[in-house]
């Protein structure tokens, strides 16, 4: 008897150490509606706020895989949600994962099941401690840790007036990580959305360091998708495939950092002002496959900004493979009824559909 109690012991310990358990144990689930910030934060009871899941991480000690679930529902952030944990620490295989419970490959996903960020904080972000040139900022979810993942959430700007005039810009930045030295950051299956008039995104994703992969992510009426922003050295390892930016008022692709190893496969861009913004200084080229872009007023421009789009550049920094289709004119056509699965993406038959970009990875 007592040898079969040592057993079941033994059994037991060995359960709650195995790797299953010790994932789920650092599992985080939030729900904006039925959550309360008091609660443990389990998948029976969740916590309410994505700011309330970030003091959490950011106040844990040790290392391993911590994943965040997000349910269906709107998360208003009324303040900067930052991620920088000082003595937690993430491997590329033990990551920190922001994600929707239900993603877009899940047999019964819809596009209303996206959770929905959206920024209400003031615009009082100061740059270097001084107060912002073109009328305020602000950063919606930031991340200041290497082998971080967001996936799966609908994405929105802030509801500002973005040039009340002349020399103005009011303008949210929703997905940030500033550290040049970071490593490791992808953003899947992402919706970005905006409206110039009523709701603007500024700009979907502003990110420095190395490592920086955005794929199968959609940018609707954005001003820009995706910056890339400052890093220590040259960015390296950084990617952007699979994805469908339409209708786009600034530029689809600032590569500032980017690294000559930079990879640009299986993207669609139509009817976006400026295809490609490059550094100022134009010493990188960079080699596309495999992608489409049709519509736009500039092709390569170079320097621009938050006011601006800069300069024409020198067109050749971008070098194309046989299977690139490059044309001026023109548009796509996108599915616009909400009710489908496929909405916002390139109608089936269609030029460009058969690339895979997108939400969808299968």
């Amino acid at each position: 008897m007592k040898t079969l109690k040592s057993i079941i012991i033994i059994m037991f310990m060995a359960f709650v150490m195995s790797p299953a358990v010790e994932a789920q144990k650092n599992d985080i689930y939030i729900n904006p509606n039925t959550g309360n910030d008091q609660n443990p934060g389990s998948q029976e009871q969740p916590l309410k706020t994505l700011n309330e899941a970030a003091i959490r991480v950011n106040q844990s000690n040790g290392t391993g895989a911590i994943t965040i679930y997000l349910s269906e529902g709107i998360y208003g952030l009324a303040a900067t949600v930052t991620f920088h944990p000082a003595n937690w620490h993430f491997s590329e295989d033990q990551r920190l994962t922001i994600r929707a419970t239900e993603l877009p490959d899940d047999v019964d996903w819809n596009p209303g099941k996206m959770p929905v960020i959206i920024s209400t904080m003031p615009l009082d972000f100061k740059p270097n401690g001084r107060q912002d040139p073109l009328g305020g900022a602000s950063y919606g979810i930031q991340i200041e840790t290497s082998y971080v993942t967001i996936q799966g959430l609908r994405v929105l700007g802030t509801p500002v007036h973005e040039r009340p005039k002349e020399g103005m810009v009011r303008r949210n930045y929703p997905i940030v990580r500033e550290g040049r030295n970071l490593d490791d950051l992808r953003i899947t299956q992402c919706l970005f959305v905006g409206d110039e008039l009523v709701i603007p995104n500024h700009l979907g994703i502003l990110a420095s360091g190395q490592g920086i992969v955005v794929d199968h992510c959609v940018f609707y009426r954005c001003k820009d998708a995706v910056v890339y922003w400052f890093s220590d050295k040259p960015a390296e390892r950084c990617e952007m495939h699979h994805n469908l930016m339409i209708d786009n008022y600034g530029a689809a692709v600032w590569s500032w950092t980017v690294a000559d190893d930079f990879k640009f496969y299986n993207n669609v861009v139509s009817n976006n002002n400026v295809f490609w913004e490059v550094g100022r200084d134009e010493n990188r080229t960079y080699f596309l496959s495999n992608s489409i872009v049709v519509g736009y007023n500039s092709l390569v421009n170079k320097g621009g900004g938050a006011f601006g789009y800069g300069e024409p550049a020198d067109p050749k920094r971008l070098k194309y493979g046989n299977d690139v289709i490059i044309k001026k004119e023109g548009s796509l056509q996108i599915e616009r009824d909400p009710t489908k699965r496929n909405f916002l993406h390139l109608l089936p038959g269609t030029l460009g559909s058969d690339m895979g970009a997108g939400l969808f990875t299968k």
